[in-house]
């Protein structure tokens, strides 16, 4: 049964080590990112810090991947960008769910965190009248 989920929310990604980072939910993005920062590749092995300095959740810890790869995107504006691209572990609604996360620079958005519909697919229903549900239930659970 699918879930609603509002415009906006709050999500943790325990495998990156971020609690109570804001997402917006686009229904028109077809993948989701996460803003990220210092990416590069090493002997194999992308490396990279997610979200940035002026973010009151940042941590500055380097993180990792051996098993990553390259997509390209087309971004809002029309433009082909190639991205590299994680699987990883979002917690919504109490629950932990798989997803892919392009890394982009999302330095001059709002949101560090774009869910798009390959994520949001056949696990939830948007309701643009509703903000925070999950972080709302996360914290009436406290």
């Amino acid at each position: 049964m699918k879930r609603n989920i509002g415009r906006i929310d709050k999500a943790d990604f325990p495998k990156l080590e971020l609690e109570d980072i804001e997402v917006k939910i686009d229904t028109g993005a077809f993948t989701s990112s996460i803003h990220c920062t210092d990416v590069t590749i090493e002997n194999d092995y992308l490396k990279c810090r997610f979200l940035d300095e002026e973010h009151p959740q940042y941590h500055n810890k380097e993180f990792i991947f051996d098993q990553y790869d390259v997509k390209i995107v087309k971004s809002s504006n029309g433009e082909s960008q190639t991205r590299y691209r994680i699987h990883t572990e979002i917690l919504l609604f109490g629950k932990k769910h798989p997803i892919f996360l392009t890394l982009s620079d999302r330095k001059e958005m709002k949101f560090p965190v774009l869910l798009g519909r390959n994520f949001l697919t056949k696990k939830f229903v948007v309701d643009i009248n509703k903000t925070n549900l999950s972080h709302k239930l996360k914290a009436k659970q406290k």
